[in-house]
């Protein structure tokens, strides 16, 4: 029977057990009877229970029972008398059979007694011992199923009896509690006053509180020890789950995801999108890996810790996550390089396409230069966007190598599968970039040399022209000179034919220059038709050339006329002039006279006429001075030979004179 399951009759103090003993060390049993009527069955309840409360031993040294009856009717007391068989004594005869300090104060005693604080340590007390013993019962269940070797029974035990019913900690703190109090024999006392407790060996409180609480202890550290084995292998198999689940994806969808992903696209759009493709693929393998890191920590952990018969298990899980992650981390890693040295060659392939495209553009607008420099200035445009041409060809060749020794790596390990048909489409398509911008590479440059040919050629023609048209210049400023500086005739015939033997130099000059002019002119419509276009000077130069040309022959020929009139007049008049006794006859000539009169006067006149050009145009030679100055002279020589004219007809006459 338990205080709990009639805790209301217990409150009603219908009798108790002060803990006092009488001289043959028997314990005292008290029941106090009040004015109220007294419930027969609740007191006998009461009784039963009490007296189930000392130990054999204690029962065999009997019980004295004061029953209080003063307070109480006389036929209740009696009725309590006969049902118990007591011997009736008076109050103030109780110290012959019990000690005063063994009574209570009830009964003139010193002895202290709370009933309630009794009850309450003997509800504590009886809790404990239940709740001790069934934790008993339920951690030997559960250390003694942990110790079987079958594995049914391992299941059924972790089933129905891992977790105890009631908290051990809470368990044996009250127990130590309660034997504490026990062992300070404050079982029932109070603070202030008078304590006893019984004797443990009377009402085996203490010796069962320590028996409990060793029995609780022992098996207690067993079920910590199972609890920790067994929470070592459910955090074994938990981590072998999770390792596997790791293992599991990565070997199969992640593989799989890698599997779908082999190609390197065909342009930087297209490698942009597998690389985002690429990307959300590694962002799934993160979360995967991060349990991983997690895994690998906790391997570690229990390493250091575990048994040796764990070490061989975790050490093989260990080696198997990190193999299996760090495949994938290299595949991975792989394909994002493969990715990025695929962009980074479609970028350097779409930079060419597009040098190519802009080079190609200026080949195909047709040349229209305004001269030489300008013409100058694209060759060295077109050579620059060539040799630019030339270093991003360069670049792509290296750029596609480079992705080819990396598809080459690939080895069929890589993906779990042969890589050799996706390979080819790869290496197909880069050599196939490579080729084609080869090729049209090739293209612009034939039609560099074509362009370089035609702009050399023009750059000739205008060189052509512009010396032609130097030329005509050159001839201009002859023909000027020819006209204002070219005037003398000699003062005798020696100089005139001087003068005459620079003249005829002077147009040999003129000769090679209106050559020089023809010729580039006959180049300029010979480049003119290979270039197929009109030269923008030729058809204006060549007939200034001609034109100046006719004019200085006119005027050089009048020139030689006039310089070979002079001769013929100054050899005549020398001839007369000097003194030549030898020759007489030849002085006397009235003919000679008359002919070098006649030279002269011709001489004279054609002075003063100007030079017509064949376009009705006339032009003098030299300034009206210089016209006078040179007439001058002649006239001078004319007066002389006109006064040894006539010392010849009348020597008398010069005689007398002189």
């Amino acid at each position: 029977m338990e205080a709990s399951v009639i805790l209301p009759i217990l409150k009603k103090k219908l009798a108790f057990l002060s803990g006092g003993k009488d001289r043959r060390s028997g314990l005292i049993l008290t029941i106090p009877l009040c004015l109220e009527q007294t419930n027969m069955d609740e007191l006998s309840v009461t009784l039963d229970y009490l007296l189930s409360i000392p130990s054999e031993k204690c029962k065999a040294r009997g019980f004295t029972v004061i029953v209080d009856g003063r307070k109480s009717q006389w036929n209740v007391v009696k009725t309590v008398v006969l049902m118990l068989q007591v011997i009736l004594v008076s109050a103030n005869k109780l110290t012959r059979y019990i000690e005063p300090c063994q009574l209570t104060e009830d009964f003139g005693g010193s002895l202290t007694y709370d009933h309630m604080d009794w009850l309450n340590k003997r509800l504590v007390f009886e809790k404990f011992t239940k709740e001790s013993t069934s934790l008993l019962d339920e951690l030997a269940l559960i250390n003694n199923g942990s110790d079987k070797g079958n594995e049914q029974e391992k299941e059924r035990s972790v089933d129905l009896n891992f977790l105890p019913s009631v908290d051990p900690e809470t368990v044996l703190q009250t127990g130590h509690e309660l034997l504490s109090e026990l062992q300070q024999r404050r079982f029932n006392g109070s603070d202030g006053g008078v304590s006893w407790s019984p004797m443990d060996e009377e009402l085996l409180a203490q010796p069962q509180v320590m028996k409990l609480l060793d029995s609780l202890r022992e098996q207690y550290t067993r079920y910590q020890e199972v609890c920790r084995q067994r929470s070592k292998r459910t955090q074994l198999e938990e981590i072998q789950q999770k390792v596997m689940q790791v293992v599991n994806w990565l070997e199969g969808p992640g593989s799989e995801q890698l599997r779908a992903q082999w190609g390197i696209g065909d342009s930087i759009r297209a490698s942009q999108a597998l690389q985002q493709k690429h990307e959300e693929i590694e962002s799934q393998h993160s979360e995967w890996f991060a349990v991983y890191v997690e895994l690998n920590q906790q391997i570690a952990a229990l390493l250091n810790a575990g048994d040796e018969e764990d070490l061989v298990e975790l050490k093989s899980l260990q080696q198997q996550l990190s193999d299996v992650c760090y495949r994938q981390a290299s595949q991975l890693e792989f394909r994002q390089n493969l990715l990025q040295a695929a962009l980074e060659f479609h970028g350097v392939a779409q930079d060419l396409s597009q040098q190519l495209d802009g080079l190609l553009g200026m080949l195909c607008v047709d040349v229209a230069p305004a001269d030489g420099a300008s013409i100058q200035q694209t060759l060295k445009l077109l050579e620059e966007k060539l040799k630019s041409v030339d270093v991003g060809l360069q670049g792509l060749r290296e750029k596609g190598q480079g992705l080819l020794d990396q598809i080459s790596n690939q080895a069929s390990w890589a993906y779990g599968k042969d890589v050799t048909i996706e390979n080819k489409e790869n290496v197909d398509h880069i050599q196939g970039v490579m080729e084609d911008m080869q090729l049209r590479k090739q293209r612009c440059e034939d039609m560099v040399d074509v362009r370089r040919l035609k702009m050399l050629q023009m750059v000739q023609l205008f060189k052509c022209e512009e010396d032609a048209s130097q030329a005509v210049e050159w001839l201009s400023e002859l023909l000027d000179a020819l006209l204002k500086t070219h005037i003398r005739l000699g003062d005798d015939a020696q100089e005139t034919k001087v003068l005459l033997e620079k003249h005829r130099k002077f147009v040999d000059v003129a000769q090679s220059t209106y050559d020089y002019g023809r010729q580039l002119l006959q180049a300029t419509v010979v480049l003119c038709q290979s270039l197929r276009c009109t030269s923008r000077s030729s058809g204006d130069t060549l007939p200034r050339l001609n034109r100046v040309w006719k004019q200085f022959t006119v005027a050089s020929e009048e020139r030689v006329h006039r310089l070979e009139m002079a001769i013929a007049f100054h050899s005549n008049a020398e001839k007369i002039l000097q003194d030549c006794p030898e020759e007489p006859e030849a002085i006397n000539d009235e003919e000679q006279f008359e002919e070098i009169e006649a030279v002269g006067k011709s001489l004279l006149d054609r002075l003063t006429v100007p030079v017509v050009y064949p376009d009705g145009t006339e032009q003098y030679f030299g300034s009206p001075s210089d016209m006078a100055s040179t007439a001058e002279h002649i006239r001078d020589r004319m007066k002389l030979v006109s006064l040894k004219r006539q010392q010849l007809r009348h020597p008398e006459m010069v005689t007398s004179e002189s």
